[in-house]
């Protein structure tokens, strides 16, 4: 096992492919925790955390048997990506059943709060926050754009940032800690709560 641990996360989908349980293994110890905070920094409820990233790493199983996996080098990305899309399936279910016609019924169940107000709630203020974030991107002069998204949401290394932009490292990771700071500076001026380390 400790030489499968060597193992790129393409050369370990492979492996798993021809029926190597054990790669898969080691991807998912791998990854585990960053799918999982990736989640439930989107969902902010452990439960619900819980049954997506399972239904996540399902799907990618299901994915890598079915032999459709093409990413190259990016596990990570093409994982989180998986998760991104059933948590969105999980709002959009969310919310269909939430929406129906109080017409015929005598007691007033849209408008009890015990029932209702906590997840419609708790999704307006995901979806929010998630449009924040993409808002302060926006506003972000383009180079810092570019390294955000890039580092975030194509989860590619400094080194690859670099090669990309045609920057050194250092310049790469400069404008990283600008683009930072700049969007702790402009949600603080408009007054945005975002946890931004």
């Amino acid at each position: 096992m400790d030489n499968l641990n060597q193992l790129t996360d393409d050369e370990l989908v492979k492996l798993y492919e021809t029926g190597n349980n054990t790669a898969f293994e080691i991807i998912l110890m791998r990854y585990k925790s960053k799918v999982y905070t990736y989640i439930y920094l989107i969902v902010r409820n452990r439960e619900l955390s819980e049954d997506i990233f399972q239904d996540t790493f399902i799907k990618a199983i299901a994915t890598i048997q079915q032999g459709r996996y093409t990413e190259s080098g990016k596990f990570l990305a093409w994982i989180n990506r998986i998760a991104h899309n059933l948590i969105i399936d999980h709002f959009r279910r969310e919310k269909n059943e939430n929406t129906f016609s109080a017409d015929a019924v005598d007691y007033d169940i849209i408008n009890n709060s015990k029932l209702s107000e906590k997840s419609v709630e708790d999704t307006m203020s995901n979806e929010q926050v998630l449009v924040d974030v993409v808002h302060l991107i926006d506003l972000l002069p383009q180079s810092q754009q570019s390294v955000i998204r890039m580092r975030f949401f194509e989860d590619l290394s400094f080194k690859e940032i670099a090669e990309k932009t045609d920057v050194s490292i250092n310049t790469a990771l400069g404008r990283m800690r600008y683009a930072l700071l700049n969007m702790r500076r402009i949600a603080s001026e408009k007054d945005v709560y975002l946890e931004i380390k």
